[in-house]
């Protein structure tokens, strides 16, 4: 149904105006009182919870940063089933974001490319809406992402960092530093080992008990990946989220023209699971075992979501797929996590010596 759907009226959409459509519908499910009922019907078995960041997370899969932006549609992301939910990117002053068009489609590749510029409202006017949603009982695990404003020079970075996670940290159950968006001029030079301490030891400290993430780049060299792995570990940061967005057009079946038309982004999606896992593998072979680690890109299926678990993936998050998967796919997606392990102890079963 949803693929008719799509076919027929959201891909004839502005993709970011279909966005808005789905994300008012996905909003006023609590409110219009049938997310209870969506719940019933979404809600993942309790073998797939996972214990990680202190926290039980109902499952392994959940929603990545980029979606609700605002922390306006926690509660109905996490009826549709999705065991945590990221928001943000959110900073300390309020900004538009790029200029439109700024999100697009490339649908033969399943694929999204974004140049949105951490459009939000700001972390005064989130903590409202944060505070709100820390104090339910019933809700998705809260992840909130925080990244540099982009009127704050970079080598202000620091402070402006500090100044949301002091203000958001008390509503997260997890805070994310965000050093690895596209879109933000001088955002990735933060990566830079020399650059990166500093903001991580200072964000830590604000952070407090709130366990604290850092997400890095696909695009960076194995030897960088290695040598922040070495400085997560070495600072006692809680975890990795592996990886953000692509600068890399490479492999795309849309045609270069398409491709060069639309410009510069981060591109998402199916494109991105190869270095995705690569980068996965390389973070989980150079940091402690107990380290959480999220995986995160072209992430489309159960059984995507389960190889990244048997890479050594602590929890896996996903984003762009949910424009061509639906409503439905963080059910699916549980489901089909359900089945592979209910296969998989059966084979065991019969594989065990009498």
């Amino acid at each position: 149904m949803y693929r008719l759907l799509f076919s027929l009226v959201f891909s004839r959409m502005d993709p970011e105006d279909a966005h808005h459509v789905a994300f008012r519908v996905i909003r006023m499910l609590p409110t219009l009182g049938f997310g209870r009922l969506v719940e019933l019907f979404t809600r993942p078995d309790p073998d797939l919870a996972v214990e990680a960041l202190g926290l039980r997370f109902p499952s392994p899969f959940g929603l990545a940063a980029g979606f609700d932006k605002d922390a306006v549609a926690v509660q109905g992301l996490g009826q549709l089933g999705f065991g945590h939910v990221e928001v943000g990117t959110i900073t300390a002053v309020a900004q538009p974001g790029n200029a439109r068009p700024r999100l697009f489609r490339l649908i033969d590749d399943r694929a999204l490319v974004n140049r949105m510029g951490f459009n939000n409202g700001g972390a005064d006017a989130a903590v409202g809406r944060l505070s709100r949603l820390a104090r339910r009982r019933h809700r998705p695990v809260l992840g909130v992402n925080i990244g540099k404003s982009r009127v704050t020079a970079v080598e202000d970075a620091v402070g402006d960092y500090e100044r949301s996670a002091r203000v958001l940290a008390p509503y997260a159950d997890y805070l994310v530093v965000n050093v690895s968006s596209p879109n933000t001029p001088g955002l990735r030079g933060l990566q830079e080992l020399d650059a990166l301490a500093p903001l991580l030891e200072a964000v830590r400290a604000v952070a407090a008990s709130t366990p604290l993430l850092v997400k890095i780049a696909p695009d960076l060299a194995d030897e960088e990946v290695v040598r922040i792995c070495e400085l997560v570990a070495r600072l006692g940061l809680d975890g990795i989220i592996a990886t953000n967005t692509t600068i890399s057009r490479e492999g795309l079946r849309a045609p270069a023209s398409v491709v060069e038309g639309i410009g510069a982004g981060g591109l998402s999606g199916a494109p991105l699971a190869a270095r995705s896992l690569e980068v996965l593998r390389l973070v989980r072979a150079n940091v402690p075992p107990g380290l959480c680690v999220i995986s995160v890109g072209g992430v489309e299926t159960a059984a995507d979501v389960q190889n990244r678990l048997d890479a050594g993936a602590t929890l896996v998050q996903g984003y762009s797929a949910f424009v061509y998967r639906g409503p439905t796919w963080a059910r699916q997606v549980n489901r089909g996590l359900s089945r592979i392990r209910r296969t998989r102890a059966d084979r065991a079963a019969v594989a065990a010596p009498a």
